[in-house]
């Protein structure tokens, strides 16, 4: 779930055939929340649910310090949830200093043995970002804070998130075969949950129950790699903070039912949460049919405004290929700010303004430091031979 979309869900509002009547028959109210509607705090307060209590970043850390593993929700595009999510970290490190270990979905198991050369400093940013990159997809700035505070703490990580072999070995055959984790699909609150979400119901038509099928992989698949955490004797004195989507944590029902289920043992959800979109950000709000869920959605739900980084206005109009010397030029639009600085085709962008530029990625957020009417200048290298091209950066309709 992106958003927790505060509602009182009652009973009535779902009548899911073939489920066992646990999951219709009462909820908890206001998404469950029980003594307050999240909507009614203010922005970046922090509810302790089973309580109605709210509580300071500082208060919650106490609570949650004690857990063998603290789950952190977030909405993945939201800047807020994620600077949230490094206050834990931040908190829960200078309390248990070299004790602590990251777990994230953005990086699957396979990626281990890289992220594990990052953590002794043997991987250079710009193969991080592209290993990032390769698990995940764009949106590495969005971490990049919380990946720099780790890097000077000396931050183990952990990547969670099943391989692609295996997921298509699901594909291939369904759940129950050697070479998958051990699932259970019998959550009637997780099924339901789900259900509403992928617009389907218990009659496991392909359109819903195949993904329903992979989302029980991937939860699966972590709550492995958090179980294989709480065995290992090197980590016996060791605590792991988990940052996933909230879908997969809230409830208790993804994530952390299915670690517990593998190894009893303390752990702590806590879930940064919405409750209002903002109008130019309303096409991102996942809308899903109300479900009556018994549970607490958290032990913490702490309100945060929705806030993504800005779209990206100041473009070049050019396609590029990374390569080791740089970002080779495949296609030049026409009319675009990349033609008018006379860039070609097969040119390898270099530095803009004499900042290195170290994927794609990087040189897309740093245009977006200039506005309409800057002048740039670009370094690049054209038939073996380091050249400097300048130009204005206007806005054409035509740039990709």
């Amino acid at each position: 779930m992106k958003f927790l979309t505060p509602c009182l869900l009652t009973a009535s509002l779902l009548l899911t055939p073939g489920l066992p009547a646990v999951a219709i028959d009462y909820s908890v109210p206001h998404s469950g929340s029980p003594y307050q509607n999240l909507a009614a705090l203010e922005d970046h307060q922090i509810l302790h649910l089973p309580t109605g209590v709210t509580v300071s970043v500082a208060q919650m850390i106490e609570i949650v310090a004690p857990s063998r593993v603290i789950y952190v929700g977030e909405t993945h595009d939201n800047i807020e949830a994620h600077r949230a999510q490094l206050k834990v970290i931040r908190q829960m490190t200078q309390r248990f200093p070299g004790k602590i270990v990251v777990g994230m979905e953005m990086f699957r198991q396979s990626a281990q043995a890289e992220l594990d050369q990052w953590h002794r400093g043997e991987l250079t940013e710009k193969q991080f970002r592209k290993l990032f990159r390769h698990h995940w997809g764009p949106g590495y700035r969005l971490y990049q804070t919380i990946f720099d505070f780790m890097r000077t703490r000396n931050i183990p990580l952990l990547g969670l998130k099943s391989s692609r072999p295996a997921e298509q070995l699901l594909r291939d055959g369904g759940l129950h075969q050697t070479g998958l984790p051990e699932i259970d699909a019998d959550d009637v609150h997780h099924k339901a949950y789900s259900m509403a979400l992928f617009g389907g119901n218990d009659t496991h038509t392909d359109g819903v129950s195949q993904p329903y099928q992979m989302l029980l992989l991937w939860e699966e698949s972590m709550a492995e790699t958090v179980a294989g955490f709480l065995k290992d004797p090197t980590h016996a004195d060791k605590k792991l903070i988990v940052l996933a989507g909230g879908f997969h944590v809230q409830y208790g029902f993804g994530i952390p039912k299915r670690a517990f289920r593998r190894v009893p043992h303390a752990y702590s959800i806590i879930l940064p949460v919405v409750t209002e979109i903002p109008e130019d950000l309303k096409d991102r709000e996942m809308k899903m049919a109300p479900v009556s869920i018994p549970l607490y959605i958290a032990d913490f739900g702490w309100k945060l405004p929705y806030r993504v980084p800005p779209p990206k206005r100041i473009r070049l109009g050019i396609y590029l290929e990374e390569q080791e010397e740089g970002l080779r030029v495949t296609q030049v639009n026409k009319n675009s700010n990349g033609e008018r600085m006379h860039l070609k085709v097969d040119d390898v962008i270099l530095q803009l303004d004499d900042r290195s530029l170290l994927d794609t990625e990087d040189l897309s957020d740093q245009l977006q430091t200039y506005d309409f009417g800057d002048r740039v200048r670009v370094r690049i290298l054209r038939d073996g031979v380091e050249i400097e091209l300048q130009g204005l950066l206007e806005k054409t309709e035509a740039a990709p």
